[in-house]
């Protein structure tokens, strides 16, 4: 009687390359924030703004040679086109200012998302059968956010370096299961 074992996702050969190849990506980017935080916010900064200069691009192109397209929906594109490419280039041109105000930015956002989590929180108290735990959950949440909200620069220079961390941790990690995972034979 044969027996057919069905090979995992991680067992495969280009499964485990792609774990691989992804943990050791995860790992040098990880070195980068940590090594270079300003100069890693600013290349990340830089590509979101050749995004939106492609993205204007492709706006452009859709609004000006798109011919099934009703002429609302072409000058729509074209806007938008002209706004993408007006950031975009804008963003490069003063990339430092740039990743600064996108570090105040994120920072602040993520400040009142936590702000918001901990006023949510508590509005389910009644329905929580762990209030302690709910509630310490909620001031958490609620000083965090307000420490992100009054020191966004800082606040999101820790959060930075945590990611750095973490990329190393979590990249080695995935590296060394891509080399110790054997295949199926």
């Amino acid at each position: 009687m044969a027996t057919h074992t069905t090979a995992t996702p991680e067992r495969s050969t280009g499964a485990r390359a792609a774990l691989g190849f992804g943990g050791v990506l995860a790992v040098v980017i990880g070195v980068l924030i940590l090594l270079w935080p300003e100069r890693t916010a600013s290349v990340a900064t830089a590509l979101i703004a050749v995004y939106a200069i492609g993205a204007g691009v492709v706006y452009a192109a859709v609004g000006l040679f798109a011919k099934d397209q009703k002429t609302r929906s072409r000058v729509g594109r074209i806007s938008a086109a002209v706004v993408f490419l007006i950031v975009g280039i804008l963003a490069l041109l003063n990339l430092g200012q740039t990743t600064a105000w996108l570090a105040v930015f994120l920072g602040v956002a993520v400040g009142v998302t936590w702000i918001v989590e901990g006023i949510l929180t508590l509005a389910t108290l009644r329905e929580s059968e762990h209030k302690a735990l709910t509630v310490a959950f909620a001031v958490v949440a609620l000083v965090a956010g307000a420490v992100l909200v009054a020191s966004p620069v800082w606040g999101i220079a820790v959060l930075w370096w945590l990611l750095g961390a973490s990329l190393i941790v979590l990249g080695a990690m995935n590296a060394l299961r891509a080399l110790r995972t054997r295949r199926d034979r």
